[in-house]
């Protein structure tokens, strides 16, 4: 999937194509041996990251069966996705044609597969929760395969049931669902889905940790790879080689100087110049687990200003951190650091302060639940979010400070240390 990062990074190389010579980050990562020294001396964490095993997913359906008991559901439906991934550990594409895994509340799941894709299916499928003897329905590339689906309901006796579907599902396929099981009620899967993945078990804490500890390690080293005149393309190839280095693939959205107030980045191309500010936003994957993290920082010096600004950010992160902890509804974390804010001047509302404090997140960057006023989901044990406040002053400059939070039994912790300063933004 095409992240939000990567596609910024992709239409400013696309802006930026005229300019025919390699980009400095370009020349300086052919192989490792022309790295900058901070990143060539980085050290692959690659045996850190141990892989969800197939007991874990077997426990995962079984708490989804669970969830859809306790919600009126008599099963789910799964295509390509995250969420596919989560419960039977397929990593799967396909585009048009239908690849689908039923799961039951009760009783074993079933598969509608292309006939030509049968065999990597069930090699994912025995790798994933199932054993060779999995029930997968084929379809030929002339024949309907939403019958396939109907049919495997029928034989369960679920052609009148109420199924889930996942929330990422076009409608392409389930309008051909209902069509070929006309007696099916559909309905969100969403209680089953997000009822499972926003409450994360020690492997997934353990594993966003270390892509936290990954991603953080990397933006260190392309820091103190920087030079004054490279672009920001340059400084994202230094984060993402930096990445690399360390066993895993990761990148960042660079912004610089007035760019920094768009939140989600400019595809105009920007030259870093001593004394402005450089806002950079990426992170990793491990073992299919995120980290996002976000470092803004001044090559050279800060003014007042900037400062003060950066001041205001970084309290606000402590107090979204101070106010998190099981018991607490997500729209307070909010309302903690945007008093913050707003106290001090960058307000009202949304004005300065564009976006959220925060966002649930897992194997998706962005996942339920969301730290946003109004949200009343009641914060648990094991529910990771980024705590990511700032402040975006149009046509100068923008500051937003982000780690990720893992909610504790008494409070929550960060899985990274707070940036210090925009001049030192990275502890000693």
């Amino acid at each position: 999937m095409l992240s939000r990062r990567r596609f910024l990074q992709a239409s400013t190389v696309a802006a930026t194509a005229t300019l025919a010579s390699p980009s400095f980050a370009q020349k300086q990562t052919t192989n490792s041996g022309q790295l900058p020294p901070p990143i060539a001396n980085l050290k692959s964490m690659k045996d850190q990251a141990k892989p969800i095993t197939r007991e874990e997913h077997q426990q995962r359906q079984e708490k989804a069966g669970q969830l859809m008991e306790s919600n009126g559901l008599d099963g789910i439906l799964l295509m390509e996705g995250t969420s596919l991934d989560y419960f039977a550990g397929i990593r799967w594409w396909g585009g048009e044609r239908l690849f689908a895994m039923v799961m039951p509340a009760r009783g074993k799941s079933f598969y509608v597969c292309p006939a030509f894709e049968e065999g990597r299916a069930r090699e994912q499928i025995a790798k994933g929760s199932q054993q060779d003897d999995a029930d997968v329905r084929i379809w030929q590339e002339d024949e309907n395969p939403y019958e396939r689906v109907a049919q495997g309901l029928r034989d369960r006796g679920l052609a009148t049931a109420k199924l889930g579907i996942e929330e990422s599902i076009r409608f392409v396929f389930s309008d051909g669902i209902a069509k070929a099981a006309p007696q099916l009620k559909m309905i969100s899967a969403t209680p089953v889905t997000a009822g499972c993945r926003m409450i994360k078990s020690d492997h997934e804490i353990a594993l966003m940790r270390l892509a936290a500890k990954v991603t953080l390690i990397a933006y260190e080293a392309a820091y103190r790879s920087l030079k004054e005149g490279m672009t920001q393309d340059d400084f994202s190839h230094l984060v993402q080689a930096a990445h690399t280095q360390q066993g895993f693939t990761g990148d960042a959205d660079v912004n610089v100087g007035e760019y920094s107030a768009l939140p989600h980045g400019s595809i105009t191309p920007q030259v870093i110049r001593d004394g402005t500010i450089l806002l950079m936003d990426g992170g990793c994957k491990v073992e299919g687990y995120t980290s996002d993290i976000s470092r803004t920082f001044v090559l050279g010096k800060a003014n007042d200003k900037m400062k003060r600004v950066f001041d205001i950010v970084h309290q606000a992160q402590s107090a979204a951190l101070a106010t998190a902890r099981p018991g607490v509804p997500c729209g307070d974390v909010d309302t903690a650091a945007r008093k913050v804010i707003t106290n001090a001047g960058y307000g009202p509302e949304y004005k300065f302060f564009t976006h959220r404090v925060g966002h649930g997140m897992g194997m998706d960057v962005h996942e339920w639940p969301y730290l946003v006023r109004g949200n009343s989901t009641v914060m648990a044990p094991n529910m990771t979010f980024s705590d990511e406040p700032g402040i975006y002053i149009r046509g100068e400059f923008g500051v937003r400070v982000e780690d990720d939070m893992h909610i504790t039994e008494n409070g929550a912790e960060l899985f990274t240390p707070q940036s210090p300063s925009l001049e030192n933004p990275f502890t000693a």
